[in-house]
């Protein structure tokens, strides 16, 4: 039988994934809001529905038709997981066992002050954004439990990746180096945000959260500063977030300061991440960005 993964949202992660198991011959479906981005997942492959908060599946049947996984990504809302909302019951009717996983975030954890939290910490989000995302676990981890589905959820970093990162950031001229003292995030490559949701596709154990980010929580301004060594160019001058004008959400992203464990995946999992750190990372897509440039002119000479 054909493995076929159904996707809740195919956004930056969830959309690799599901090239990769595409690539490995499941089958593929999943949701997007628009009907633009609908034609382009066909043709890609992969069988589009129309899903939103307010806008549920309107063949939910043909939808689940064979499905053996299911990965959402979908954040929630005022209504709580949009998902599970309007089609909870759906899910539950799904063969016992079935693999599921949840994207969720570090954010379920709250502010630490710079120290260290790993799986078997407390869950005391600091921010609405963050008290949505706990419920919404344990929305998933009930819906597992009651009805014998493998719930796995995934706690994501800040997310990197091939036009989404530093690099760009710089290269647009919207890089700023806000400086709050003792700040650290973690963050995560997509590349090894998908391979850890593959380890566990292969080796599930459900109920189980996963920490994934890399090795190193650094400040954000060091970053920046790192990004635009590499661009040849001079950084930004530093900015005391004390002073320093954000938008709400900006300064929301400020609010937690902790450090956080990735051991789980590597012991249980057998994760070796592809970039263990923002350094490697911002490498390997500086010189993606080069490769780039380097083919275009190729292709005008």
């Amino acid at each position: 039988m054909t493995n076929k993964l159904f996707c809740f949202g195919l956004g930056f992660s969830a959309h690799l994934v599901a090239r990769e198991l595409k690539a490995e011959g499941w089958k593929i479906a999943g949701t997007t809001r628009s009907a633009d981005k609908a034609e382009q997942l066909k043709s890609e492959g992969i069988e589009p529905f129309i899903f939103s908060d307010g806008q549920p599946i309107a063949d939910i049947a043909s939808a689940l038709e064979g499905v053996t996984h299911v990965l959402s990504s979908a954040p929630p809302g005022g209504m709580g997981d949009p998902v599970i909302h309007h089609h909870g019951s759906d899910l539950a009717a799904l063969p016992a066992g079935t693999w599921i996983g949840y994207l969720s975030t570090t954010g379920v954890y709250g502010d630490r002050d710079g120290a260290e939290v790993t799986e078997d910490d407390d869950l005391l989000p600091s921010g609405k954004r963050g008290r949505r995302r706990v419920a919404a676990e344990k929305a998933w981890f009930d819906l597992g439990r009651r009805h014998d589905l493998c719930v796995q959820s995934f706690r994501l970093a800040g997310i990197y990746g091939p036009g989404r990162n530093a690099l760009e950031t710089v290269r647009s001229g919207r890089a700023r180096r806000i400086v709050k003292p003792g700040q650290v995030f973690s963050r995560i490559h997509v590349d090894d945000i998908a391979q850890t949701v593959l380890a566990s596709i292969k080796q599930p154990n459900c109920g189980a959260a996963y920490n994934v980010c890399d090795d190193d929580a650094a400040p954000p301004q060091d970053v920046i500063a790192h990004a635009c060594g590499l661009l040849g160019i001079d950084p930004p001058p530093e900015q005391d977030f004390a002073t320093a004008k954000l938008s709400p959400m900006a300064a929301s992203f400020y609010e937690d300061n902790k450090r956080v464990s990735n051991a789980r995946i590597k012991q249980e999992l057998g994760v070796k991440l592809r970039y263990p750190d923002y350094r490697a990372g911002l490498l390997a897509l500086h010189d993606e960005i080069l490769a780039k440039l380097q083919g275009r002119d190729e292709n005008v000479s």
